[in-house]
């Protein structure tokens, strides 16, 4: 029985990981995910089983054993996880600095236009500039009047583009700090944003808070966090008004199903980040499906859709998963598609292999 797995980010790092965990699950029952889980990170808390490249590593083993504990069922995996609350997962597409590289407001609003057309009911955009010609000092997180003014245009331009209705995000990647993050807060506010992602980084729950309340816009955070711990802060002092945990990197899928339920005591909407392939966003599909309070899933693979489309089979042999901005739930057992492995051996890394 093929199962399949996907870890990303710190590539190196992942492969030499998973290669040395690999043998300590030798014995176990793989049906026990979570036991396998936390048995692979409480054994490692001392060498960085806390964050970073070790729950990287961990989770892409724990995706792994999911798909392989549903498939031996033959249950769809989030029949697994409790049931569903949906049969479609709903997408914003992650649409960078728009057509133009340069990020002009004309190649902003085209690109928006176009995902709109197609079905997207949610789109995000970039709008800092680390290379931004009018920043006066690369090393400090201080938005000056020009950077912000290409800000509102870049937004404004793309709110005309798809008219009040479209939900729009904007990314700020925890470039800015406590003052320049409240001002693009304010000057975002007639452009109704779905959220402002990660105005400031997300370690400093205290000034993430003082953002928060000063903002009427919503703050969005977690990509850069892990386990149940690293939120447990953020959401108890509310510092942010959505999260967004990584499924394939905060510590898998039952990880995240943990984190979204801490999120719903406090009535804060989950929409995770994703930067994964086929395989990773449909195990992050049973997630979404499996918990209440999922509001929207990334997707991130515009500039790629051809060789993204071409890692797997849909279950019912129907073509790409994504159709009219949404991903259905397949009942197909496992995380419900099967990796096309031509595919994956033609685009893996250079130098790391693929494991089978």
């Amino acid at each position: 029985m093929r199962r399949h797995h996907e870890a990303k980010d710190g590539a190196a790092a992942i492969v030499e990981l998973i290669s040395e965990l690999k043998a300590e699950l030798v014995g176990e029952d793989p049906r026990n995910v979570e036991h396998c889980w936390d048995k692979l990170r409480r054994r490692h808390v001392f060498s960085g089983a806390q964050e970073g490249v070790f729950l990287i590593a961990l989770s892409g083993i724990e995706i792994a054993l999911w798909d392989l504990a549903a498939k031996a069922a033959g249950q769809a995996l989030y029949r697994m996880l409790g049931g569903k609350f949906r049969d479609r997962i709903r997408l914003y597409a992650d649409c960078g600095d728009g057509d133009d590289p340069s990020g002009s407001p004309e190649g902003c609003a085209a690109r928006a236009q176009r995902l709109v057309n197609e079905g997207f009911t949610a789109l995000k955009f970039d709008i800092d500039a680390v290379q931004h010609p009018a920043k006066f000092d690369a090393a400090n997180h201080t938005a000056n009047g020009a950077e912000l003014r290409s800000m509102v245009e870049r937004v404004a331009a793309v709110r005309k583009a798809i008219g009040p209705d479209v939900d729009l995000c904007v990314d700020l990647h925890a470039r800015y700090d406590v003052p320049s993050a409240c001002r693009i807060a304010w000057e975002m506010e007639p452009f109704k944003l779905l959220w402002l992602e990660e105005p400031i980084p997300a370690e400093n729950v205290d000034a993430l808070r003082q953002v928060r309340a000063r903002s009427r816009t919503p703050i969005c955070v977690g990509e850069n966090l892990y386990l149940r711990w690293g939120f447990r802060e953020l959401l108890q002092q509310q510092a942010a008004d959505v999260i967004m945990p990584d499924v394939p990197k905060c510590g898998g899928r039952a990880e995240s199903k943990k984190i979204a339920n801490l999120a719903e005591i406090y009535y804060i909407p989950f929409a995770p980040h994703l930067v994964s392939t086929p395989l990773g966003t449909m195990a992050t599909c049973h997630t979404c499906a499996a918990v209440p309070n999922f509001l929207v899933l990334e997707w991130h693979a515009l500039e790629e859709r051809d060789v993204w489309d071409s890692y797997v089979f849909a279950p019912d042999g129907s073509g790409p998963i994504v159709k009219d901005g949404h991903i259905s739930l397949p009942d197909a057992p496992g995380v419900g598609v099967e990796l096309n492995m031509e595919s994956v051996r033609r685009n893996a890394a250079p130098g790391f292999g693929v494991f089978e």
